[in-house]
């Protein structure tokens, strides 16, 4: 199929979604999401590279943040409205231009405003993934959401570590020209491969963003959704923030290689999420939802299991890398597949607004790791990292009430 061959899709005839368009759509969503990722291990080499005083070196993962946070409000909802297979390759076209801005930059204003038009364009993810729903039949929704954003979930998993390994042999440049290669090739495919799907919304575009305002009122099942996920990202995001600095200090004295190893053996979590699709296919998402909390809320207790930097308590950190990533991943597609069931020609918004919410947790759970790090060291974050997805479960207690 090619673009002059492909038939339009509309949301209410959905078709059986080839397996090879699947994997696309995959492959897509993790080479895009995992821009905003590449920076977060390379912060101390790309401040002293652009002379940005380390005060201000958070300022590198910073930027790309508030880009998408932008882009999630702004960009994504025109899903609802454009042609999406465009709107996803412009953005794409932004991305590469911005990751070429970051590979050259030699100064701290130019990798900054790279940085932000990064973030800004990969929410390019987030406009594919309620895309794939309407390609897919109601019953095999589920699997659909869950297979992509397996993808999307391994993108975020790999990204840290490639980044590592890429810059400790060619430097930190490398990366971001890779990068830019890698999206401009994902471009040019979905732009010959992707169906069209021009949505029937009509509205203009500032009542488009009015109108998020009244669906993030009137949707309950939005607002919990979000508040589940929002918790659950911000232990994960703490998680992976305060953790490389854990394995690099006294107790694991690991090497940045070998940080690149432990964070490898937790891409295994995102297997939950195509399961939990599955799942979710079956009417099973409500005790789903309960294992995914369950698993995020034990990773912390177990990952204080045997002496500190024993083999053993290094295994067991591996151990609740697993289990967290699991849950969060797992809790993520449940969650899309929720939403996404609400209505065809609003998925874009809701996926908008969902994504955004949770975001601001991660957001919040990285500020609050490194505080807690620098406060009370690994204990303290590891109880504030079981306190979230406890507050959680409590709230999803509230969903057994008549």
């Amino acid at each position: 199929m090619t673009a002059a061959t492909a038939v339009p899709i509309s949301a209410s005839e959905p078709t059986a979604i080839p397996t090879w368009i699947t994997l696309l759509l995959a492959i897509a969503c993790g080479a895009i999401v995992a821009n905003l990722y590449y920076a977060q291990p390379l912060i101390g080499l790309i401040s002293a590279s652009i002379h940005l005083s380390p005060a201000a070196g958070g300022l590198v993962v910073t930027l790309s943040q508030i880009g998408y946070c932008l882009g999630l409000l702004f960009i994504v909802p025109l899903g609802d409205l454009i042609e999406n297979r465009r709107l996803v390759v412009t953005a794409l076209i932004v991305s590469v231009v911005a990751l070429i801005g970051a590979a050259l930059s030699q100064n701290a204003w130019q990798f900054l405003l790279a940085a932000l038009v990064i973030g800004l364009s990969s929410v390019a993810a987030q406009v594919l993934v309620p895309y794939a729903t309407y390609l897919a039949s109601p019953e095999k929704r589920g699997q659909v959401v869950g297979n992509v954003m397996s993808g999307l979930l391994l993108g975020i998993l790999l990204a840290r570590p490639m980044a590592s390994l890429i810059a400790n042999f060619w430097g930190w440049h490398t990366v971001f020209a890779i990068s830019a290669a890698m999206i401009a090739v994902v471009a040019v495919v979905l732009a010959r491969h992707l169906p069209q799907r021009r949505p029937t919304t009509g509205l203009p575009y500032g009542r488009l963003l009015l109108s998020m305002w009244g669906l993030l009122t009137t949707t309950p099942l939005l607002r919990r959704r979000a508040a589940y996920h929002a918790l659950l990202f911000a232990v994960f995001s703490m998680f992976w923030t305060v953790v490389p600095m854990v394995l690099a200090g006294p107790t694991y004295k690991l090497s940045q290689f070998g940080i690149a190893l432990f964070a490898l053996a937790g891409v295994m979590g995102a297997v939950a999420a195509p399961i939990a699709g599955r799942l979710a296919d079956r009417g099973l998402t409500r005790p789903a939802t309960g294992v995914a909390l369950v698993l995020a809320l034990v990773s912390y207790p177990v990952a204080h299991i045997g002496t500190a930097g024993s083999h053993f308590s290094l295994g067991m950190l591996v151990v609740a890398a697993l289990l967290l990533d699991m849950g969060v991943s797992a809790n993520l597609v449940l969650g899309q597949r929720a939403i996404f069931s609400l209505g065809g020609e609003v998925r874009s918004r809701l996926n908008g607004l969902y994504m955004a919410m949770f975001f601001a947790g991660g957001a919040f759970g990285s500020a609050l790791g490194g505080w807690a790090y620098a406060n009370g060291g690994w204990n303290l974050v590891s109880w504030c990292g079981a306190a979230m997805p406890l507050m959680a479960l409590l709230y999803y207690f509230t969903e057994f009430r008549k």
